[in-house]
């Protein structure tokens, strides 16, 4: 169905515009893009607010999710004719909800909670028919072209795209005060890192978030944003290398909260700051920040 986006529709050029989301596109919403060519029209990452209106403003032949996380996925099964991409490391999360769930890493009572909201809250779809592409994938719309930047560590296959005129998705490298986030077993703190330092390379006249930011124009504000954001992941580091004054365990950790704010009630809370801590805790004894005095037990060295 095509709908009236009206002033929720930014255009940034003839064929790209942000379908922006509810109160910037703050979660559980984000901002969408629509990329209309001569030969296709795609949409990227449909949020649950395109689902409430009840479609794009224009035909969509394609869907291209840059992860699979619950909130990118919320129009797969809106667009039931269209086709599905992902990349390949993601698709077993599109593919069914179970692979979702392996995606996040939750188990047993917060693993059955979270997916009944994931269908209920987000109309999660299985997309067994999903295509899967790789770095450099470029889909052809005929006059126009967005291609796969492969920018893993948010999840395995997260990508964000450059699109003909000067414009770069990000996707969940959203560039906000909280920072990254590498919670999910499918995250990966090494490789959100490259991820920061190969987007400082991509030249693009609008830089598009899917949360929050959304719009960022020109390259000194997108690379000055970018270091604000990465230099997160160092705080994280100093903060809990303080905690190890004194021997700690994970579940210490995960008590303390170095991700979230005490006051953030969800029921994934604890998994997310579990796995944060435990990447943290690894990078420390590889450096030899950390010591391990018993087994499951850490202090600084």
């Amino acid at each position: 169905m095509v709908v009236d986006w009206g002033e929720a529709e930014r255009r940034l050029t003839p064929a790209v515009s942000v379908l922006c989301g509810d109160e910037n596109g703050a979660y559980p919403s984000g901002n969408s893009l629509l990329v209309r060519g001569r030969g296709e029209t795609v949409i990227i990452d449909p949020s649950v607010t395109v689902v409430a209106r009840g479609g794009a403003s224009a035909p969509v032949d394609a869907v291209i999710n840059s992860h699979s996380h619950e909130d990118h996925m919320a129009g797969n099964g809106l667009f039931a004719s269209a086709r599905v991409h992902v990349h390949h490391e993601d698709k077993l999360g599109v593919d069914s909800l179970d692979g979702l769930m392996e995606v996040y890493g939750l188990t047993g009572e917060v693993r059955r909670t979270f997916s009944q909201t994931v269908l209920d809250e987000f109309h999660f779809t299985p997309r067994p028919d999903a295509h899967g592409f790789s770095d450099g994938h470029v889909f052809d719309l005929g006059d126009l072209t967005v291609e796969a930047v492969h920018l893993p560590g948010h999840t395995r296959g997260h990508s964000g795209f450059r699109i003909s005129g000067g414009v770069f998705f990000l996707s969940d490298i959203d560039l906000t005060g909280f920072g990254p986030y590498y919670g999910d077993a499918w995250s990966d703190l090494e490789d959100f890192e490259a991820s920061l330092r190969r987007i400082r390379d991509e030249e693009a006249d609008w830089y598009i978030t899917f949360h929050h930011k959304g719009v960022i124009e020109g390259r000194d504000t997108f690379l000055r944003m970018v270091d604000e954001f990465a230099a997160v992941i160092d705080r994280r580091h100093q903060a809990m290398l303080e905690f190890l004054i004194e021997p700690r365990t994970l579940e210490d950790f995960v008590a303390q909260r170095f991700v979230y704010r005490p006051a953030v009630d969800s029921i994934f809370v604890e998994a997310v700051e579990r796995r944060t801590a435990s990447l943290h805790v690894q990078r420390m004894l590889a450096r030899g920040e950390a010591v391990e005095v018993e087994p499951g037990r850490f202090r600084r060295a």
